[in-house]
Formats: structure tokens, C-alpha cells, sequence
């Protein structure tokens, strides 16, 4: 693929990848104000938007086998937690923007189990094996995941209460 080519597709996933979350999240917000049909055409469009952004992935190379995504799932959270988020904390130190170190503190926090997570998944994918997991309890205010037969009774992260978990 030329290099143009290339760097527009690129920017399109990035776009349209954004515009995915984003109209999730305005889903929500649409639902707890009472209006869920404007909360499901956010989440409509948002599908939209991510099978423009898959669309785009497949033509840029990021989609591989199982063993290939969960190396890149690794790769991508590994880079957070080395270098990203710590250099992103150090700006908002810097700065004085706590509620930007909050929020880089539970992602970070929340990217080193992912990594773990995604390293454990990798080893039993290699071997042609699936996980064997219960439930995936995610917080719903710091991301910390974990895998188990119940929810932690608060998260050790943010201290919210396990039974405001998401389960998956």
C-alpha cells in the first residue's frame, strides 16, 4: 500500500474508531436522561462506525490470527504501561491536573492485569486451547479486571463495590 494511502486509512480507523466510543458513551448518558431511543441511535451508528473502523483494519494489516492479536493486545498494552501512561502522568503532575492523574492511574492499573491477562491467553491459544474462565468482572469506574466466580467486595483500585461490577 503507498505510504498516502497508508496514512489516510490510518487516520480514518483512528476517526472512526473515536467516533465508536464516543457515540457508546453518549448512548449512555442518553439512557440515564430517560431517552432510550436516542440512546439506541447512538448505538446504532456507533456499530456503524465500528464496521467502518474494521473495515479500515482489515485493509491496513492490523487483523491477524488469534496467537498474532493477542501479541499485538500485549505489545499495545505493554507500551502503555512502560512508556505511555507514565509519561502521560508525569504531564499531568506537571501540571496540577488531578483528575487527569486519577484517570491515568486506573488505566495504568487496569493495563498491567490486561497485559497479564493477555499473556496467560496467548500461551493456551499457541497450543490450539481456550481459557477455562467463570466470569470477567470489569469496574465500571477504574477498569480493573478480574476473572473469578464472583466480584471482588470492592474494587482494590478505586474501592468501588464489587456488586457495581460489569460481568462479562
Amino acid at each position: 500500500m503507498r505510504e498516502m494511502t497508508r496514512k489516510s486509512l490510518e487516520e480514518a480507523f483512528a476517526g472512526e474508531s473515536m467516533a465508536h466510543m464516543k457515540y457508546l458513551i453518549f448512548s449512555e448518558v442518553a439512557e440515564k436522561e430517560g431517552l432510550p431511543n436516542i440512546a439506541r441511535l447512538f448505538k446504532a451508528i456507533a456499530y456503524a462506525e465500528y464496521v467502518h473502523a474494521k473495515n479500515h483494519a482489515r485493509q491496513l494489516g492490523y487483523i491477524g490470527n488469534t496467537v498474532e492479536n493477542l501479541q499485538t493486545g500485549i505489545n499495545g498494552e505493554t507500551f502503555e504501561i512502560e512508556e505511555m501512561y507514565p509519561a502521560y502522568d508525569a504531564i499531568a503532575k506537571l501540571q496540577g491536573e488531578k483528575g487527569a492523574e486519577r484517570a491515568i492511574h486506573f488505566a495504568l492499573e487496569a493495563e498491567k492485569i490486561h497485559a497479564e491477562m493477555y499473556s496467560e491467553a496467548k500461551k493456551l491459544a499457541e497450543e490450539k486451547k481456550d481459557m477455562e474462565i467463570d466470569k470477567i468482572f470489569i469496574c465500571p469506574v477504574c477498569g480493573y479486571t478480574e476473572i473469578a466466580d464472583e466480584a471482588p467486595e470492592k474494587c482494590p483500585v478505586c474501592g468501588l463495590p464489587g456488586d457495581r461490577f460489569e460481568v462479562f
